[in-house]
């Protein structure tokens, strides 16, 4: 089967229902609180992604028992500090920073060397900005150039920390929670604001944590757990996976589209507001809260008239993973947008602000483009009649599914090598495409 994606043809206009794959952060964060568990835990619609199969497969080799099906997934946990391991054990985080980073918090208390490894793009991502905390809680931590592969030990006598998380990284600030977890006594956290799932699993499962906020950080307490109680889950759709389809309906003419049950957590919904503001027609129906977290439908409406934006740069962190496919409405905008702050985009699977750039470029847009900003010179006219090649861009799934986007929106001759890149976030992505052809 090839692995390259031809397309030639703009997606027709359409009137449709869908729901797209479970939400990755959430599916991840479940299985590591279950290991934790006293007891079984049960998921629906978890995420079957290599991400999420690579956390099972963790959590598996540290003593927790996992029955997996097509409808559930259960977690037999071994509770807080029950985890049991053979000697010289590697955990292979594949492609996942949040596998990557949330396990080490999980790690502090181990009493043997742990080696965790990943691919080729995780392998060049910095570990030290998770390394340099967990090492004042009492972990020994060796780390190669800043990244993978490392090797982790315990400590039997961990300290309480202080910690400043001035990123705005919840992988980062979420392994402290954890680890935090095992130690006795007060840590604290001062936190740019970013993703708060781990916060939100925490308070609902009744862990000792406390929460302050004002504009610009979150003040977290956190204290020695007890236990951890199971964790049934229904998993909510993606909003990252949700992006996609959410652009192409925006730059679809006479389509109309809505994502059932998507999560429209506050530190993820940027996208949307950014998306409003440039005049997409987006509104939430059926909203409720499950267990934490805000559920909603998403519809969406193809947008004539499309404005350029000066993005604030408050809204970075609640779209850090969406800004390669908020760039393609940029393209289609009248005026000039500006979006700035966006180094982290560079730290991702491939360094994603230059390849928005690349693919606009390709397209025909004109851009300009620093180590941190980008602005983007719209052409509501944009209709592409060329060939166009994407590859060699480290198989970052984002980059692959926003091509298809831009090829299925603006028309040309696309190639786009590595689809199996997809396996990584959204094993299903192209059948959802499907279901909107037909």
């Amino acid at each position: 089967m090839s692995n390259l994606q031809v397309i030639k043809n703009k997606i027709k206009s359409y009137n449709k229902k869908i729901f797209v794959s479970g939400d990755k952060s959430l599916s991840i964060r479940w299985v590591l609180f279950s290991s934790l568990a006293n007891g079984e835990s049960k998921a629906f619609n978890l995420l079957y992604s290599e991400d999420v199969l690579a956390a099972l497969n963790a959590i598996k080799k540290l003593g927790a028992k996992v029955k997996i099906s097509k409808k559930i997934c259960v977690i037999n946990g071994v509770g807080l500090n029950g985890y049991k391991f053979k000697k010289n054990l590697v955990i292979n985080a594949k492609n996942s920073g949040t596998l990557g980073r949330l396990i080490m918090g999980l790690l502090v208390d181990t009493k043997r060397n742990i080696k965790i490894i990943g691919d080729n793009s995780l392998s060049k991502r910095d570990f030290f900005r998770i390394a340099e905390p967990l090492r004042k809680f009492g972990a020994r931590i060796n780390l190669k150039k800043n990244g993978l592969p490392l090797t982790i030990k315990g400590s039997n006598n961990l300290q309480p920390i202080k910690y400043f998380e001035k990123r705005g990284s919840a992988q980062c600030k979420s392994s402290v929670i954890l680890a935090a977890l095992k130690t006795p006594g007060k840590t604290f956290i001062k936190a740019k604001k970013s993703r708060n799932h781990t916060e939100l699993l925490c308070k609902y499962l009744g862990l000792p944590i406390r929460i302050k906020k004002d504009k610009n950080y979150d003040y977290i307490e956190i204290k020695k757990a007890n236990k951890v109680k199971i964790l049934n889950y229904n998993i909510p759709a993606d909003i990252s996976s949700s992006a996609f389809f959410i652009v192409l309906t925006a730059l679809t003419e006479n389509s109309k589209l809505k994502i059932k049950n998507v999560n429209i957590n506050s530190t993820r919904i940027g996208i949307i507001t950014i998306l409003k503001r440039m005049g997409v027609k987006i509104q939430f129906t059926n909203k409720r809260s499950y267990k934490g977290e805000l559920i909603s439908d998403i519809v969406v409406e193809s947008s004539e008239k499309l404005k350029s934006i000066i993005c604030p740069t408050h809204l970075n962190s609640g779209a850090i993973d969406e800004f390669l496919v908020i760039f393609l409405v940029a393209a289609k905008a009248k005026g000039v947008s500006y979006f700035k702050d966006l180094s982290e985009l560079n730290k991702k699977e491939s360094p994603r602000l230059i390849w928005g750039s690349k693919i606009l470029n390709m397209m025909g847009v004109k851009t300009k483009l620093t180590e941190n900003s980008i602005k983007i010179f719209g052409n509501p006219n944009l209709n592409i009649d060329k060939k166009i090649i994407i590859k060699n861009y480290m198989k970052d799934h984002r980059v692959f599914m926003t091509s298809v986007v831009a090829a299925l929106s603006f028309g040309g001759d696309w190639r786009i090598y590595d689809k199996d890149s997809i396996n990584t976030s959204f094993p299903t992505f192209l059948k959802k495409i499907e279901e909107l052809k037909k």
